[in-house]
């Protein structure tokens, strides 16, 4: 590891940081509408972007620091433990296929521009849709937070983020103020902010991915060499406890699969994906998306490679966030580590401000309209996620500064035990309206209940709560992901509820959208192209085809 502040790398790392600075300032011009005050606008593009935007946004928006950092770390602590956010990424597009452009038609043709907009326009319950809102709020603040970390592995390896015995404020200093920029042209220039960037990031990524895949390799003798060095870490030492292994033994297969089957389940129930996606113009896009989107799995299965060549380049780090970022700075000029660690970073600023964006959008319209202010204005609204969206960020630091960051890829397992239990409601009501909503509400209550109670019993090796996602299945024995179990609990109470309080002809709820609602696309009858600025409109106009809600 290198002394002192590594100046090459950090100046290439500013240069694009500024430049993506920039970019995301200048975003607010781009595709600019006529009325800006408006959630349509500022929180989802306009709903105006084609297959290759979208393509990037959303790429931007999953593949974060979770991919870049936390999933190569996890691997280069424990082994292929770690590959199951490989599957999990190609198991999730078939699914989303199904749902997805049926979200997308009944949010354009509703003015949706929330899940929980469409949860509580489905049901015809605004507890349910608050519930769906405070859970997707709360999922996605260690989502960010993860994004934090991130950002903070690539400035500590420059030599940037301070020592371990630096006062927190000046080693968090530089952190503080990567996020105080991304807050500022998010703040100003909406979701176009990061989808212009994301074009910015994906290509650092892909080049960086392209030049290790093949430079690193041939730096450590093949991969022959590498995985045995990793074979020989994970066996431990002789008479000792093995590490990890390179692949899953019995015992841990119950792990793997319920993490990466509960992940997949899990993915396009955040609030960002679903924001990335309601920007889209048409259903076609979405359906394209999909087919196009497991290109990045490719992408991650050869990110979490560089695991185990880390271990083989002889990385030792006591935060195993740190591993891939030293593995760069180890392998490459300083002047291509810098262009490695300015992807890591913008890698981690796209996702965080699209998630600030979801997070903000569901509080404007779901709490704060649904219950503090009903006659909020659109520029009203638009102001106040504006706001919510910086109050995010903060909430995400909380995060970072009270749990254990050296297994960050945990942040992202508790958001997948929190927003699984909204699936019920959201996937299920796109396909059926026999599901009752107090069934559905006291199903969301049992799940976040177990999956809470459950993660907050876990420890791990530096804190003793909130240590890990899995324990124990009940009635299994089994260790399995702690969200999958909660979601089987959600769903057996759902169904069990229905049942019964659909025997009791307890109030359903009215149902404010129609079967055709859930496969209209732009042009068909009653869809615009493009949904014009959201301004007032009289009540003739507000029950006008395609018109609000």
């Amino acid at each position: 590891m290198k002394n002192g502040v590594n100046g090459v790398a950090l100046g290439v790392f500013v240069f694009f940081f500024a430049a993506v600075t920039v970019m995301g300032f200048l975003a607010a011009r781009w595709r600019r509408a006529e009325n800006e005050a408006s959630l349509d606008e500022w929180g989802l593009g306009g709903r105006s972007f084609g297959t290759w935007v979208t393509w990037f946004l959303l790429g931007g928006d999953l593949y974060t620091a979770y991919t870049f950092v936390a999933v190569p770390a996890a691997i280069y602590a424990a082994g292929a433990a770690g590959f199951f956010a490989v599957p999990y990424t190609i198991l999730v597009y078939p699914l989303i296929f199904t749902f997805l452009p049926r979200l997308w038609s009944v949010s354009h043709r509703h003015g949706y521009v929330t899940t929980s907009d469409f949860v509580r326009g489905r049901f015809g319950s605004k507890g349910l849709s608050l519930a769906v809102a405070v859970t997707g709020i709360l999922a996605t603040m260690p989502y960010i937070a993860l994004q934090l970390v991130g950002i903070q592995a690539v400035l500590d390896v420059m030599g940037v983020g301070g020592g371990e015995n630096t006062h927190w404020f000046v080693k968090d200093l530089p952190l503080l103020l990567a996020f105080a920029v991304l807050a500022a042209y998010t703040y100003s220039s909406g979701l176009r902010a990061p989808a212009l960037i994301a074009f910015v990031k994906d290509g650092l990524i892909y080049l960086v991915i392209v030049v290790a895949i093949v430079y690193i390799p041939i730096k450590l003798g093949g991969f022959h060499d590498i995985f045995a060095a990793a074979q020989e870490k994970f066996a431990g030492p002789p008479g000792g406890k093995p590490t990890g292994a390179l692949a899953p033994g019995e015992a841990s297969q119950w792990a793997y699969a319920t993490l990466a089957l509960g992940s997949a389940l899990a993915l396009f129930m955040y609030p960002h994906s679903i924001t990335a996606t309601l920007s889209s113009r048409s259903r076609d896009v979405i359906r394209r998306n999909t087919t196009i989107l497991p290109l990045y799995s490719l992408m991650l299965g050869m990110l979490a490679l560089l695991g185990f060549m880390a271990i083989a380049a002889g990385i030792k780090v006591e935060n195993g966030q740190l591993a891939i970022p030293q593995l760069f700075e180890n392998m490459f000029p300083d002047w291509f580590a810098g262009v490695a660690f300015a992807a890591i970073g913008i890698g981690a600023l796209v996702p965080a401000a699209i998630m600030s964006i979801a997070a903000a959008n569901l509080f404007t319209r779901n709490i704060y309209k649904d219950f503090l202010k009903p006659d909020a204005t659109p520029q009203e609204e638009t102001k106040v996620s504006k706001l919510v969206s910086l109050l995010v960020k903060v909430g995400a630091l909380a995060f970072v500064l009270t749990m254990d960051k050296t297994v960050a890829i945990n942040f992202q397992l508790l958001g997948g035990i929190w927003i699984l239990q909204t699936m019920p409601a959201l996937v299920g009501g796109l396909f059926t309206r026999w599901f009752h909503r107090w069934a559905l509400l006291a199903g969301w209550a049992v799940g976040m209940v177990y999956g809470t109670v459950a993660a907050y019993g876990v420890a791990g090796p530096t804190q003793a709560h909130f240590g890990g996602s899995s324990a124990k299945i009940p009635g299994i024995g089994e260790i399995g992901y702690i969200g999958l179990t909660a979601f089987m609990l959600n769903v057996a109470v759902t169904v069990v509820l229905t049942f019964v309080l659909n025997a009791v002809k307890a109030p359903a709820g009215v149902d404010e959208t129609s079967p055709a609602d859930y496969t209209a696309d732009a042009g068909d009858p009653g869809v615009r192209a493009e949904l014009p600025p959201a301004v007032p409109e009289p009540p003739s106009a507000a029950a006008a085809p395609g018109g609000g809600h």
